[in-house]
């Protein structure tokens, strides 16, 4: 070491000597692969997708789905098929671009500013004077992880990627024809008569011994165990919190309301009245400039004798409703007007009547009636108002500084929550009987999927630890400890035996019903006349009974029909058991003609989802796609994809 101070010039240059050209080689990018972003898990064309970018893919899908939907299980999220349905989306975004660089479409720079133009956080960016807010856009950026040239590419490849859809999309169509066809096939009805085998009937035909309990208890112990709870501390940090730490002296109150007093106050309002003259701007030259002189000359008339304005506005204004009233407009702000009426109406003083205002519309004469000028509300009406204002901004900045202070407590005194509620002024919460999965419909911090399943992992029941600082709303952080855990456990048969009772009488109420059903199914059969059905009914799919299983009406309407009557016999499960007979063959109702031209649009959209899964199938194999993870087969991957 004493050499390497001694040299250091020496060394820099040896370092020098071996690094760069090294990264001549190989490049930046070829060190990137050589620290090992890890194996490629798929490959589209020459493009590999990694462990770590899948890894990183991934941990961004389970934290949005997070933030919007609390009440996820953590364990679906993080289970392998939500994984492989991050990676199908992956090599899907990547096929894209291959096939947007392979077709060449760019985005002008025209372009690219209409479409952000139609971003409403976007197209709202606008400075009091009216220049465009930079600052601001560079914050919507940032909040995306992104500086606006970032945000700009993106929107551009997301437009490049749009164009590619739409040329197959946007091309689908059905005849008429073929669609009738279809919809009046799936829209057939059926009359049927149904008598359903219900098992409440069959319930106090069930005998159960305590033998028959303790071996359907052994053998459903699933069905009765204790979930997983746990009594836990927590702190909340958010911006509600750090507002109480705040005070306004009343000089910075008073000074901010001076300076917001014109955005207090209501807008200035006016009152006009106004002869128009149609004279729309598609309207013939010839036709516009007699229009013109026609209101020309009634300009004159009024500039002559202007207490007849409203006389010659209820006989000569083609502005049907304010004709009527001599012109009146009644009271307006800035913006309830086109722009060239409204640039005239408040350049006026009260009684002045205007030049001839040309708009859209044609030739206007205005004529100011009354001006309304809002007296600025009081301090003592907005102190308290703006003192919230004052607050939440102070908060705001004070969250953003506090938040790696309360994040690092946390951590740093693992046993504990009250050291970091006493240094940042909160207060620690407890509650009991926590459930490790949130009740439906749960809201608040404990409801959050990331902070259970980090409450609940081995550190923190093990070791008692805090959990980290999660992020459980917008400004709000909060940590929890474990302070007793209750493992899920099977309750004892005593204490479950009448519910045990109860699902057995159930279960065997329910077979008896289904076996009553096949029966009667069997000898109605062979003797129709028997049969006790209920009166005929038509059944379809836009004509259901109400209360009607849909596995029930799904049987009907696929049944063979090619002879008549059909009998069908379907369980339903715990609602029992069903035999039908289905009579005749129904064609639908006509719709109206709204209602078909819409349905007929819906079969273009699906056929055009259709063929865009068939054309993404196509540049699969043309870019040559594989994706090197085995595909899970437990059956919920489509569960997965549609929560994503």
């Amino acid at each position: 070491f004493e050499f390497v101070r001694k040299h250091n010039k020496v060394m820099m240059f040896l370092m020098f000597l071996l690094i760069i050209p090294a990264f001549v080689l190989v490049g930046v990018d070829g060190y990137r692969r050589i620290n090992g972003a890890g194996a490629a898990v798929a490959k589209v064309a020459s493009y590999s997708i990694t462990q770590a970018e899948w890894d990183a893919a991934h941990k961004n899908d389970v934290d949005r789905l997070r933030a919007s939907r609390p009440e996820l299980d953590a364990k679906l999220m993080d289970s392998p098929e939500a994984r492989y349905v991050t990676s199908e989306r992956l090599v899907r975004e990547r096929v894209m671009n291959e096939a947007v660089g392979a077709a060449l479409l760019p985005i002008t720079d025209a372009r690219l500013a209409r479409e952000l133009q139609q971003i409403p956080a976007i197209a709202s960016l606008k400075k009091p004077d009216g220049s465009f807010d930079r600052e601001r856009y560079e914050q919507i950026a940032a909040s995306q992880g992104l500086t606006t040239a970032g945000l700009e590419a993106r929107i551009r490849q997301d437009l490049s990627l749009r164009q590619v859809e739409s040329g197959l999309t946007s091309t689908a169509f059905v005849t008429k024809a073929v669609a009738d066809r279809a919809l009046n096939s799936f829209f057939e009805r059926r009359e049927v008569q149904v008598v359903r085998f219900s098992p409440a009937e069959f319930a106090a035909k069930v005998q159960t011994s305590d033998a028959d309990i303790e071996s359907f208890y052994k053998a459903n112990s699933a069905l009765f165990q204790a979930p997983e709870t746990a009594d836990v501390q927590y702190l909340v940090f958010d911006l509600e919190a750090v507002k109480k730490s705040i005070s306004i002296p009343e000089a910075d109150v008073r000074t901010y309301y001076e300076q917001n007093i014109a955005r207090l106050q209501s807008k200035e309002e006016r009152r006009a009245s106004h002869i128009l003259i149609n004279a729309p701007k598609d309207m013939p030259a010839a036709e516009r400039e007699k229009a013109k002189s026609q209101a020309q000359d009634l300009l004159d008339k009024v500039k002559s004798k202007p207490e007849s304005f409203a006389q010659l506005a209820s006989k000569f204004s083609q502005d049907p409703g304010s004709a009527a009233k001599g012109g009146d407009l009644d009271f307006f702000a800035r913006g309830a007007m086109v722009k060239p009426f409204e640039d005239s109406a408040f350049a006026l003083k009260k009684g002045e009547i205007s030049g001839l205002v040309e708009s859209d519309f044609g030739y206007h004469i205005i004529r100011l009636t009354d001006i309304k000028t809002p007296a600025a509300p009081s301090f003592e009406s907005l102190r308290e108002k703006l003192e919230g204002e004052l607050k939440t901004q102070q908060a705001q900045k004070k969250f953003a500084e506090q938040a790696e202070v309360f994040t690092n407590a946390v951590y740093e005194q693992a046993d504990s929550l009250q050291g970091t509620a006493d240094r940042l002024k909160l207060t620690v919460q407890s509650v009991n009987g926590l459930p490790k999965v949130p009740a439906k419909g749960a809201a608040g911090p404990l409801a959050n999927a990331k902070l259970l399943a980090a409450l609940f992992s081995a550190d923190a029941i093990e070791k008692k630890h805090n959990t980290e600082a999660i992020e459980t709303g917008p400004s709000q952080l909060v940590a929890a400890r474990i302070a007793k855990h209750y493992p899920a456990r099977t309750r004892p048969l005593d204490e479950v035996k009448a519910q045990v009772k109860e699902r057995l009488t159930q279960s065997r109420a329910q077979e008896l019903a289904k076996k009553e059903g096949e029966t009667k199914l069997v000898d109605w059969k062979k003797q129709a006349d028997e049969s006790k059905l209920a009166a005929a009914t038509v059944i379809g799919r836009d004509q259901p009974i109400p209360g009607m299983s849909p596995l029930l009406l799904d049987a009907v309407l696929r049944a063979d029909t090619s002879a008549l009557p059909v009998w069908l016999g379907v369980d339903l499960g715990a609602q029992g058991y069903v035999v039908a007979r289905l009579n005749k063959v129904l064609p639908r109702n006509p719709p109206q003609p709204a209602v078909a031209e819409q349905e007929r649009g819906q079969m273009a959209r699906w056929l055009a989802g259709a063929e865009w899964d068939a054309y993404y199938e196509v540049l699969k194999k043309r870019f040559k796609v594989q994706i090197k993870v085995a595909k899970p087969q437990s059956g919920i991957n489509d569960t997965v994809a549609e929560v994503q």
